[in-house]
């Protein structure tokens, strides 16, 4: 009962900062550009913890996620600038097409074993990107201006809850058990009854949705996309910002991708060489710190670093 008054009141807090931040904003006190840097933090936290469904608790290692992204945000675009419709329903549309797209992707993913899912979502990453580069219709290499300003503070808020708290309650479920026993044993989870393939099918469509949803928020905040915007650079600091946080850990994911999109507008004067940042970062990651900053553990009133829906054995 406490944890949840602790998440309530966490909650309660959050909202009302991000309300202030917003009546902030839309009074002119705080400038555009700082409105939009917090806009794409929320849009990151999205990312980086959809992702953290796949190769953090389930185990697995996807490095596609800027396809899933960019399916979003050509779908929701077409919806709004060639179709006329409104925002809130090519969001829905954009949701569920990446999850289609992923559904698609996974099925074929998963029927191997190894890193071949690591190949295959790059596959994907770069098959989407070419498709949409030569597709006229949605302005080709070009990209598509004129996208409406429907994106808020609120909304990016409003979508960062929901996902926390979805991802959240599925972590602590019975499915993201599951997805536990499949990372540490994929073998002893499947000779306890373990439907392998179907679950990892299940947090690969989930992780798409939320990545759908990203991207027709990011495309209606820059009101502009671009084929250019969703190649493996974007994936890779998708990835960055999941290891620099930890994976396994939601509240690793707020923190990395927080830290990560901060640095990368504050090293936004260094032109090209920012994209360079990114690939070193996710480097000296991986060879110094491998769990991230928080890898395995949440973050909680009652008690900071407290791990949470692993063994303290796996947190170790």
């Amino acid at each position: 009962m406490a944890a949840r008054w602790q998440s309530l009141f966490l909650w309660t807090l959050a909202t009302a900062l991000a309300v202030a931040l917003h009546l902030l904003g839309r009074a002119g006190v705080l400038s555009g550009y700082t409105v939009q840097v917090l806009s794409l933090i929320c849009i990151n936290i999205i990312l980086t913890a959809s992702l953290n469904l796949v190769n953090g608790y389930l185990g697995e290692f996807a490095i596609g996620h800027a396809g899933f992204m960019a399916v979003g945000a050509y779908v929701a675009g077409v919806m709004t600038v060639k179709l006329d419709l409104p925002f809130w329903l090519a969001f829905v549309a954009a949701g569920l097409a990446a999850a289609l797209a992923a559904w698609l992707v996974g099925i074929p993913a998963f029927t191997t074993f190894g890193d071949y899912l690591a190949i295959i979502t790059l596959g994907f990453n770069m098959i989407i990107v070419n498709v949409i580069t030569n597709i006229d219709a949605v302005g080709g290499p070009r990209g598509m201006a004129g996208l409406p300003k429907a994106t808020n503070l609120l909304w990016v808020y409003g979508t960062v809850a929901a996902t926390l708290i979805v991802l959240g309650n599925l972590v602590r479920s019975n499915y993201g058990r599951l997805w536990t026993a499949i990372r540490q044993n994929e073998i002893a989870a499947t000779l306890m009854g373990a439907r392998v393939k179907q679950l990892k099918l299940t947090a690969f469509v989930v992780a798409g949705l939320f990545a759908g949803l990203a991207g027709a928020l990011w495309g209606h905040l820059i009101q502009y996309i671009n084929p250019s915007s969703f190649t493996y650079i974007k994936s890779t600091e998708i990835l960055v910002m999941l290891y620099l946080g930890g994976m396994g850990s939601l509240s690793g994911s707020v923190v990395g991708a927080t830290l990560m999109t901060v640095l990368l507008e504050s090293l936004r004067g260094l032109g090209v060489w920012r994209l360079v940042i990114s690939p070193l970062i996710l480097i000296v990651i991986m060879l110094r710190m491998p769990r991230g900053i928080l890898g395995f553990r949440e973050l909680s009133l009652g008690g900071l670093f407290r791990p949470r829906g692993v063994s303290r054995r796996a947190a170790a």
